[in-house]
């Protein structure tokens, strides 16, 4: 190693070179092995990586350099490593169910970011962009975001609220508002049928870390066409789905499923 590097932050790009050099998952021994490094230093150094979402670890606890950061396409921290847990389970969703496949997350003032989407292989298909933030109240996953937060800070939010129209379904009553996401709670589940687009429809279900924490809102979103004869499809699948990705996450049933 030269003089000038960092220990620590050389082996890390150590790792991820040799990842990226790989076509196949490869055990920690392996990474010991090639790298020479101290079993317990090469351990805690994976740990990091899998957090912050650079590679993702299958069930033979083989790692792998995350897809996302092989193609280009990367976005590390806490939303890497939530787009590379829920990708496996995304794809089956929509494999499963040919279409529009989003998870989402609570960005500034309670609104909705995208953290990752894959779009139906339909021809006629919900489609959306990943930048900016989608408002919550008129949103599958934005209500589900509002009803697993925090009672006072959904409160400030619903005080803060000038819901506006953005199509002629979208509910604008606050105190409608807060009896859906009330209601969202209780099922499990929103559904929003073209409040945010006309003719897009959808279904969203939570998402939970090893704590119990909601970290995310899984969707489905599909043509209005399509949506009333496969809503109940959508709705069991996308519960599996969700719960997939909680587990994956490391939560348990029994543990928390709090704000």
């Amino acid at each position: 190693m030269n003089e000038a590097e960092v220990k620590s932050a050389a082996r890390v790009l150590e790792i991820l070179e040799f990842l990226t050099r790989g076509d196949v998952p490869v055990a920690l021994a392996e990474i010991v092995v090639e790298l020479d490094l101290p079993k317990s230093s090469a351990h805690a150094l994976m740990r990091t990586l899998l957090l912050r979402g650079y590679v993702e670890r299958d069930e033979t606890e083989r790692y792998a350099l995350a897809p996302a950061f092989r193609a280009g396409g990367w976005v590390g921290g806490r939303d890497g490593h939530l787009a590379a847990v829920a990708r496996p389970v995304m794809e089956q969703l929509r494999r499963d169910l040919r279409e529009t496949v989003i998870l989402g997350a609570r960005g500034a003032g309670g609104d909705v970011r995208i953290v990752s989407k894959l779009v139906s292989p339909e021809q006629v298909r919900y489609d959306t962009d990943t930048h900016g933030l989608r408002p919550a109240y008129c949103t599958a996953m934005g209500r589900v975001l509002l009803a697993w937060w925090d009672q006072r800070a959904l409160d400030g939010y619903l005080a803060r609220l000038r819901p506006r129209a953005i199509t002629p379904r979208t509910v604008t009553d606050v105190a409608r508002i807060r009896a859906l996401v009330e209601r969202v709670r209780a099922e499990g589940h929103a559904i929003v049928e073209e409040e945010f687009a006309i003719g897009g429809s959808g279904a969203a279900a939570p998402v939970f870390d090893d704590t119990g924490r909601l970290v995310a809102a899984l969707n489905v979103a599909a043509a209005t066409r399509r949506f009333p004869g496969a809503r109940r499809r959508i709705v069991d699948a996308l519960a599996r789905g969700a719960r997939r990705i909680s587990q994956r996450l490391g939560h348990r049933d029994g543990i928390g499923d709090a704000a």
